[in-house]
């Protein structure tokens, strides 16, 4: 289909629609749940636990070093799924088109979902595509959502954290903030920073596998970045949480591009990068099998779950800096980089 464009016949229902799904998507993304061509597919399950997710990717520009809007798309509804400690099963998508998108755009997009869904093991089992006007869109909007099984008494959440848990992060922070405003931005950065985005379905079930009764807690940093996921976690379980700015790993490329451009890599996305929260009796040993994981060789320990016996109230994050002061961590407020993901 080289040199054709998305016309508003390729999101019609008809014959042309047929055509683009039968020519783009179903080679590439072929399993026997999609090949039936159904409204809906049919999955069997082993467990009388699901978790159920769904996520929209807008972000610009669609192509960007470490990956694109497809890659970062599966990625991002696995994570989802994976916080909960489910195993995906499967995964639906749906394309909103603009009318003119280079269809070799779209094949280089669909390659990539598929190398995504086939690298982490979690078919694409139904999907849908729709075609606007010109204007009416930029170039490509993807929705994906995902049912993963749980594992029978298994308990997670962020209401769970208590004091003498240790906070585990599984990697160098911000890669994926900075790498789509540099993108954006023709920003030219020393060290080449790329995406981070990543499955973490296998790392979730290693250390769960591990050490699972000593996991309070899994959370994905994206939008807000570490910053807003742990207050969030400190406010849900009435504690105060406090990190270590010396352990807080950040590449040299990412920390010389925020401090020219004024933003705390605290805040930014990440999209390969899991939060854990631990038991801290067993924060060694989960530590040590996170870093035996492709997606997880960088973690390093960077906070901890305290007692609160000063006047500070529970519910805040408080960061020990690297001069030996303390300063309070808010969530994010604001927008700095809009269309992250």
């Amino acid at each position: 289909m080289s040199g054709k464009r998305i016309l508003l016949d390729h999101g019609s229902g008809g014959l042309a629609s047929r055509e683009l799904i039968e020519s783009v998507f179903l080679p590439r993304l072929d399993n026997p749940a999609l090949a039936k061509f159904e409204d809906s597919a049919v999955l069997t399950l082993s467990t009388s636990r699901l978790a159920f997710t769904t996520d929209s990717y807008v972000v610009d520009p669609i192509f960007f070093p470490g990956g694109d809007i497809g890659k970062l798309a599966v990625h991002g509804t696995i994570n989802d799924l994976a916080m909960q400690g489910a195993m995906p099963l499967g995964l639906s998508l749906a394309l909103i088109l603009e009318e003119g998108f280079p269809m070799t755009d779209l094949e280089r997009l669909a390659d990539s979902i598929a190398e995504a869904s086939r690298q982490s093991g979690v078919p694409i089992v139904t999907g849908d595509t729709k075609v606007v006007p010109r204007g009416k869109a930029d170039k490509i909007f993807i929705t994906t959502s995902g049912v993963g099984a749980v594992p029978d008494g298994l308990e997670l959440g962020s209401n769970l954290a208590r004091p003498g848990d240790a906070v585990l992060l599984s990697g160098f922070m911000a890669d994926h903030g900075v790498a789509i405003m540099a993108a954006r931005s023709g920003l030219s950065i020393q060290s080449s920073i790329m995406s981070d985005t990543a499955p973490l379905h296998g790392l979730v079930s290693a250390l769960l596998a591990e050490a699972g009764s000593a996991i309070r807690c899994f959370r994905d940093p994206t939008r807000g970045g570490v910053a807003t996921i742990l207050c969030e976690i400190a406010e849900k379980s009435g504690v105060r949480i406090e990190l270590d700015e010396a352990s807080l790993p950040i590449r040299p490329g990412v920390a010389t591009a925020c401090e020219l451009l004024g933003l705390d890599p605290l805040y930014l996305a990440n999209e390969g990068k899991c939060i854990a929260i631990v038991d801290g009796n067993s924060a060694d040993i989960l530590l040590s099998r996170m870093r035996k994981c492709q997606a997880g060789r960088d973690g390093v320990l960077i906070g901890r779950v305290v007692h609160h016996d000063t006047p500070a109230p529970a519910g805040r994050v408080f960061l020990k800096t690297a001069i030996g002061g303390t300063r309070i961590i808010g969530p994010l407020s604001g927008e700095p980089l809009p269309r992250i993901c």
